[in-house]
């Protein structure tokens, strides 16, 4: 990636000028796209969360070199969390506890009052988020209270029960009380509203935003809000990578018995880790339930919180741009099998012999084998090595600096 440089420390100049062509090339992205269909806009809106979710994931794996596979149960958090609180379903979760337990259905019909038994809570999605970030941060805290002594394949193991159990809890979570609709999901999902402007477009409109005087496909505009907001999760990524507590993040990733000799509280750090990753996972889960209008287990699987995973390590463990390449590239990919692939072998054998869904877990797979072997930091590895997990170097070359005796 010598072609770009965000390393403002060591060369300001070109780290501006690619940070304005990269802006560039990102506002006029919609605009180009929408020419071949409004489907390759919708990939990268889709792309733009998946880049939030690995910058999340980045803080707990890339920082803090907590290895962590069930992620995604809290992109799960924040979407159901959006669900309950912008749609009617909060209206049948009042109806089933009054079927199910009267008297403290009545209670919470005597304190939501009428309006909610009819129609359910529709919060705006802007006190839904904050809200998704804090729900998502406390059980990312949670999490990280009973695996404070855990590494390694340990810490992985444990995780990844989390994940499985929060969405097997959100599939059952229909009885005795149905909070969740179970396998069915929810829907009717608000759609975002900015200063009054459905993103969805009005009903009618043909699914097209007006807003100051201009008219551009909902998928565009949803473009541009999630494209504020990853630029939003970037800035503060950074800050958190150069702040103290950033740290504090990458001395615990390299050896915690010395962190933890030199003064760290490290119980809190990696507390404070977990939270905050967990936080930009609430987020995301929020938007994407807004977005889609609907959300259902099935969007919450394991496979969901590896592929979070794979963008972390193959664009660059710890590195900010290269999370971002990462995210790009296997966000995008599967669509792009999808448009490919079965068209190529359609045309070459008269018939489909790999699925576009097989495929894209051989790549995901062989991309790893690849990046573990031949550049363990990533595609894009931080350009400084003590921000690195692993120096991208090989293991033969001598240290710089120590003579030998």
């Amino acid at each position: 990636m010598a072609f770009l440089s965000f390393d403002k420390k060591r060369n300001p100049r070109q780290a501006n000028i690619s940070l304005v062509a990269l802006l560039i090339v990102m506002i006029a992205f919609p605009f180009i796209a929408s020419q071949f269909g409004n489907s390759w806009v919708r990939i990268m809106d889709i792309a733009l969360l998946y880049i939030m979710l690995a910058l999340g994931l980045n803080v707990v794996v890339g920082f803090a070199g907590l290895l962590d596979l069930g992620y995604i149960a809290f992109y799960a958090i924040g979407a159901y969390t959006a669900g309950l609180l912008a749609s009617p379903q909060f209206a049948d979760v009042l109806q089933s506890f009054v079927n199910t337990y009267p008297a403290v259905g009545n209670f919470l019909i005597l304190v939501c009052g009428p309006q909610i038994v009819q129609t359910g809570i529709h919060l705006s999605l802007w006190i839904i988020v904050p809200l998704s970030a804090l729900i998502a941060a406390l059980f990312g805290a949670l999490l990280g209270a009973p695996t404070l002594k855990l590494r390694g394949d340990y810490l992985a193991i444990v995780t990844l029960g989390f994940g499985e159990i929060i969405r097997i809890f959100m599939n059952n979570l229909n009885a005795p009380v149905n909070i969740t609709n179970g396998p069915q999901g929810i829907n009717l999902i608000d759609p975002i509203r900015v200063f009054g402007v459905s993103l969805a477009g009005e009903p009618g409109s043909g699914s097209i935003v007006k807003f100051l005087g201009l008219s551009l496909p909902s998928v565009n505009a949803y473009y541009f809000l999630f494209l504020l907001l990853c630029i939003g999760v970037i800035f503060f990524s950074i800050r958190l990578q150069d702040s103290r507590l950033g740290r504090a993040w990458v001395a615990i990733r390299e050896d915690e018995i010395a962190a933890k000799a030199m003064g760290i509280n490290t119980r809190n750090v990696k507390l404070l880790a977990f939270a905050m990753g967990a936080s930009f996972g609430g987020i995301a889960g929020a938007m994407f339930a807004s977005f889609q209008g609907f959300v259902s287990p099935e969007s919450f699987s394991l496979t969901e919180s590896i592929a979070v995973l794979a963008m972390v390590v193959l664009g660059g463990i710890g590195h900010i741009p290269g999370v971002v390449l990462g995210g790009v590239i296997l966000a995008a990919l599967p669509e792009v099998l999808r448009h490919v692939v079965e068209p190529v072998q359609m045309s070459l054998f008269g018939r489909v012999w790999i699925d576009a869904e097989v495929l894209r877990q051989l790549l995901y797979g062989l991309a790893m084998v690849v990046i573990m072997l031949n550049r363990p930091a990533g595609l894009w590895p931080s350009p400084r090595h003590e921000d690195r997990p692993e120096a991208d170097h090989p293991h033969g070359d001598e240290p710089v600096g120590v003579v030998k005796a």
